[in-house]
């Protein structure tokens, strides 16, 4: 017999989103238990919202304070450190970041996962700032990159090129029905499911037909 087929896990994501954050982290602890072939797929969630006419739950003034104990709550349960004392973070944009992300991806595709974390780390740990491109350009250097390729890499944001990749994801998640992030597309048995949010791990895992152990430990320098 020969090793058992990989199943395909989409991840499309945002690191203005607090929840893309614990999918990521999830999903990462299960791709060898799962056997997953999980790919980063970095969106625009300013372009989900508008597409999908949703707005963020900051916006709404309940939701907002819900959302700081709620993710007390899930730091708690999965050991990812985010802090719930600034909802600041509602006032910044993720633009550049996210167009930065496009760069790595398509130029040092192994530097992703990292540079993701350490973007999420900045903004949803540390409460700074990811809206100007030096705040995303020290992230980079955390992750390991080196200062000279990040600013190479930063040089490229605004390259029409990578405006388009971006839009491209992004248009592709809308098209599957996203209207938040994280969104998540599962290739099952020739199929495509779909799943929003982080607490839908568990029925993702059902999909797979694998199973669901808790968020487990974490794996990666949190």
């Amino acid at each position: 017999m020969g090793a058992p087929v990989k199943k395909t896990i989409e991840l499309f994501y945002d690191v203005i989103s607090p929840y893309s954050w614990l999918a990521f982290e999830i999903l990462g602890r299960y791709r060898k238990k799962w056997n997953i072939d999980l790919q980063y797929k970095p969106f625009f969630l300013g372009g989900i919202m508008h597409g999908s006419d949703n707005k963020p739950p900051g916006l709404n003034p309940m939701k907002a304070m819900y959302m700081m104990q709620d993710l007390g709550n899930m730091r708690d349960y999965t050991g990812v450190p985010i802090s719930t004392s600034t909802p600041a973070f509602f006032e910044q944009r993720s633009l550049t970041a996210q167009r930065f992300l496009t760069v790595v991806k398509e130029e040092q595709p192994e530097d992703l996962e990292e540079v993701s974390r350490q973007l999420w780390l900045r903004i949803w740990s540390k409460g700074e700032d990811i809206t100007e491109p030096e705040s995303v350009l020290e992230a980079a250097k955390a992750s390991g990159i080196s200062e000279d390729v990040a600013r190479n890499f930063m040089s490229k944001v605004k390259d029409p090129s990578v405006k388009e990749k971006l839009q491209t994801v992004t248009g592709i998640a809308l098209e599957s029905g996203a209207f938040g992030s994280p969104w998540i597309l599962a290739h099952v048995n020739g199929e495509v499911k779909t799943f929003w949010g982080a607490d839908r791990i568990p029925l993702l895992a059902h999909v797979l037909g694998e199973k669901w152990e808790g968020p487990l430990a974490p794996q990666s320098r949190l």
